[in-house]
């Protein structure tokens, strides 16, 4: 697993099949771990946010190409088979393994109606996996006493591998802030209860090959999700051009001095 910075950011070169190994391996163990599930708007959240940043190069225990513009910066760096490792594929196939090894999963986050359509068909899809343990969390900050409440349920129930559905960057500080209280591994699987669970559909496989789910998801939620397409893709974009155009520069410099 190599690792390589995007706008300052961590991220790693990894496989799906080393992915889910790691995952059911610390599980085994119960031990608390960070998975992340990367796409541009969390790599332009650490960007304006160098705190966040920070504890996602510390404290993220594997940050893995989710977006398509993330999985061309790795191809264009020498890692050519380098795959898109998509938060809500790789629930499912976490899931199945957890079944298969009888690793307990919880679920935390997601409106009550979500979980319990999420509960059912995953039990459908896999009729030996164990859910421990489902929470949903209102709309307001926790008390500290609620969060200690919370984790020492999560604890007891003997949950293993933890999905976190919270949206970024609010799921990722969630799981740095408990990392070492929670003896599981989490994961943060963004969107993942709501494609799952049928509430929100999830674009076709095209047009996430192309990397253009991110405008899928503007046509579906126009009014939720345009500020956020225009402020974290025009950043991007303007960051891309500018380590294009400075590298670029700096190699006709070295032409030059030749």
């Amino acid at each position: 697993m190599r690792t390589y910075y995007i706008n300052g950011m961590k991220i790693h070169a990894i496989s799906k099949t080393e992915l889910l190994e790691m995952i059911s391996g610390w599980a085994e163990q119960n031990e608390g771990k960070v998975i992340c599930f990367a796409n541009v708007h969390m790599n332009v959240e650490s960007y304006l946010n160098s705190e966040f940043q920070r504890c996602i190069n510390e404290k993220a225990d594997i940050v893995c190409p989710d977006g398509m513009p993330l999985v061309w910066f790795l191809k264009k760096q020498g890692e050519k088979r380098q795959q898109r490792i998509y938060g809500p594929d790789m629930m499912l196939d976490i899931c199945s393994k957890a079944a298969a090894k009888n690793l307990k999963i919880g679920l935390y986050g997601g409106e009550e109606e979500v979980l319990n359509i999420l509960q059912h068909k995953l039990r459908q899809l896999f009729p030996k996996i164990t859910i421990a343990y489902t929470f949903s969390p209102p709309f307001r900050e926790l008390t500290e006493e609620e969060e200690e409440k919370i984790i020492a349920d999560i604890n007891k129930a003997g949950v293993q591998i933890l999905f976190v559905s919270l949206g970024c960057p609010k799921q990722e500080k969630w799981m740095f802030r408990n990392k070492e209280k929670i003896k599981a591994v989490m994961c943060g699987v963004g969107a993942a209860f709501l494609f799952h669970s049928g509430k929100v559909l999830q674009a076709p496989r095209l047009i996430q090959i192309m990397g253009l789910e991110w405008l899928f998801r503007l046509l579906m939620e126009p009014r939720r999700l345009f500020k956020r397409y225009f402020k974290t893709n025009t950043i991007f974009v303007w960051l891309m051009l500018k380590d294009f155009i400075k590298k670029m520069v700096s190699d006709k410099m070295k032409v030059t001095t030749k």
